[in-house]
């Protein structure tokens, strides 16, 4: 029966150190040579662009953990600000973001998450962004928030903070399918998306039984396929979606309609559902 069975307790786990505490993955040493200039840019123009406004900021993704593709990885960031962030803020960004991927070629878009320091710091993100920043982002500008966070565990806090709110955002999910064109093109990058949202729910849906971390997709569907054998074909072509992406409609409908909901379900029969946010 799926999550009966725990494993051998000498089977090895990544991302935890000898405490069973969660480790804070990549470091700019990790950052391949290929994109030192696009990291050296953004780290300059971030205070240019949000000025006083600007408290800290952090790569995250596969650049940072030293796994980017040329030509095909994004560049990810995130920004504090010291003050809840406005139009005018993400205006800024997002034009920086356009700039930086119109110069560097070898990366594929940049996406950047913006908050307020007081947002990462709130007890209510404590075990979502909060631990986002601690153990998956990188220092790139400014003082680390992660002096003040606790360490973390795999645990089923954790779990239900951080993903448990998939069935939340189905409803969303299909109207996206809905409204978008009927491209390939226009689909892809919802198939890419949701596969990986999919993917990281899967296995932070085991991860406390797993007893570690990892935020490589085919080794997060392989942890779940050992207590879901059921479903594994389904997260296995999920994570290679997620790699790489195809714009077939059946896809999407695949996971609103069957992968999706069920994951939901079974998630929050076993952590629970995450407390609601104010966006």
């Amino acid at each position: 029966m799926p999550g009966t069975g725990p494993l051998p307790e000498t089977t090895p786990r990544t991302g935890l150190d000898a405490q069973g505490y969660l480790l804070r993955e990549g470091s700019l040493a990790r950052v391949q040579p290929a994109f030192h200039a696009v990291v050296a840019a953004a780290r300059d123009r971030l205070p240019a662009v949000l000025g006083a406004r600007l408290h800290s900021a952090y790569l995250y993704g596969s650049i940072p953990r030293g796994t980017a593709r040329v030509g095909r990885s994004d560049l990810d960031l995130l920004v504090a600000l010291r003050e809840e962030p406005d139009d005018a803020d993400r205006a800024a960004v997002r034009a920086l973001g356009e700039e930086l991927d119109e110069k560097f070629g070898q990366i594929d878009g940049v996406g950047t998450l913006l908050y307020s320091r007081a947002r990462l710091l709130s007890d209510l993100e404590r075990y979502d962004l909060a631990w986002f920043v601690a153990c998956l982002c990188t220092p790139l500008l400014g003082d680390d928030l992660a002096a003040h966070l606790p360490r973390y565990r795999p645990d089923s806090l954790l779990a239900r903070e951080t993903n448990g709110d998939l069935g939340r955002w189905l409803p969303r999910w299909r109207e996206r399918i809905d409204a978008a064109a009927d491209t390939e093109e226009a689909r892809r990058p919802l198939v890419r998306f949701m596969s990986r949202h999919l993917v990281r729910t899967g296995f932070t849906l085991v991860m406390p039984r797993w007893r570690g971390w990892t935020s490589d997709l085919r080794e997060m569907a392989g942890a779940f396929a050992e207590y879901y054998p059921q479903r594994a074909a389904q997260l296995r072509a999920a994570a290679e979606y997620g790699y790489e992406p195809v714009g077939d409609p059946d896809v999407l409908r695949s996971y609103v309609d069957g992968l999706g909901p069920w994951l939901a379900d079974e998630y929050t029969r076993v952590h629970g559902t995450k407390a609601p946010r104010p966006d």
